[in-house]
């Protein structure tokens, strides 16, 4: 995945700050970088005096710089109309067109040397067919979703899959922003989700969530995120679901088994648990002696115990909730805040369990 951060030249952040996230981003091989040039807040002095030493670091790492842009923006760079070589030779190497633009200039641009980004939460049918009209180079353009800064703003998850099966007909990528709240961005500080149900989410959930549910490209919304989460996403993986789960067991041999290994979603999708594939011949050395004992709540990590004779070391997670049964430990507990990413193991999946 093509993920990335966010810098707001004149706002939060030092100019000593922003270039450090933009280090550490080259250091985990995050090559994105948004920046939006219409926040009303910006202090137009900073803005101005940090442009250039910014776009020079990133320039020297050759990273992609996505900017924000709307036809009453430019000033900000000194420009009177949209010129793409001087973009070019700022270091800007991509234009976000939110509004004021139509489907004919677009088409226009895409042409040009430069790549282009709808804002994938507002585009229509309409406006693409449009586009098609005008012979726009979809091979030069992908789409972000807008974060939300107001709380109760966002999007849902429905409305989300909506219009990234609207872009992906058309083969345009979908990206998508997470919260950090390490320092959440003024003016308002609640985090710049894309979906509403990740506000006060950490970054970790949130970045997991939105690659399960297909967007291809995740960018860290506010303004400081830490090195743990700049390195979390840039590890993201399409190999493995990762699952966070609290430890119950105190068997040290069974909890190595389950942090150091893959487990494989069984095709035969059972009713109320997910099946592993490689459990029983992962844990076969190992005697499961019977050890919390308890009803198995939704999420709950459970291993049979010796008592379920050639069944033992079968692990499931429980998606039913089941009462309780001697022959079965219940080893480690998914986070509450981890259940949403239950209904994404699907038959043949693969996960891992951090504890």
């Amino acid at each position: 995945m093509q993920n990335g951060i966010s810098i707001y030249l004149g706002l939060d952040n030092t100019l000593a700050e922003n270039l450090n996230l933009i280090h550490l981003a080259h250091k985990y091989n995050l090559n994105r970088i948004f920046t939006s040039f219409h926040i009303p807040e910006t202090d137009i002095s900073h803005f101005q005096q940090d442009l250039q030493t910014i776009l020079k670091l990133t320039q020297k790492y050759n990273m992609e710089v996505i900017c924000d842009v709307s036809p009453n923006t430019l000033a900000l760079l000194n420009l009177d109309t949209l010129n793409i070589q001087e973009l070019a030779t700022l270091g800007i190497t991509t234009l976000r067109l939110d509004f004021g633009y139509s489907a004919e200039q677009i088409a226009k641009l895409s042409h040009q040397n430069i790549k282009l980004q709808f804002n994938a939460s507002t585009i229509t049918q309409e406006f693409l067919d449009e586009l098609n009209h005008y012979q726009t180079d979809f091979q030069h353009i992908d789409a972000l979703h807008n974060f939300y800064p107001r709380e109760g703003t966002g999007l849902n998850v429905k409305k989300l899959q909506q219009q990234n099966e609207l872009l992906h007909k058309y083969n345009i990528s979908v990206g998508a922003f997470i919260p950090s709240y390490n320092k959440a961005r003024s003016p308002i500080k609640k985090g710049l989700p894309t979906l509403e149900m990740h506000r006060y989410q950490t970054a970790s959930l949130a970045m997991r969530h939105l690659k399960l549910l297909g967007i291809d490209s995740i960018f860290i919304g506010d303004s400081l995120p830490t090195e743990d989460e700049i390195q979390e996403l840039a590890n993201l993986t399409d190999e493995y679901i990762l699952l966070k789960a609290k430890k119950l067991t105190q068997n040290k041999d069974i909890l190595k088994v389950l942090q150091e290994n893959t487990f494989t979603a069984r095709l035969d999708e059972a009713d109320g648990a997910i099946r592993t594939q490689e459990s029983r011949a992962l844990f076969k050395q190992i005697y499961i002696c019977p050890e919390y004992i308890a009803p198995r709540e939704i999420g709950s990590i459970t291993l049979d115990n010796a008592l379920y004779a050639r069944y033992a070391g079968e692990m499931q997670i429980i998606t039913h909730a089941q009462k309780k049964d001697n022959k079965i430990n219940t080893i480690a507990k998914l986070l509450d805040s981890e259940l949403i990413l239950l209904p994404y193991i699907k038959p043949n999946n693969k996960f891992k369990i951090k504890v």
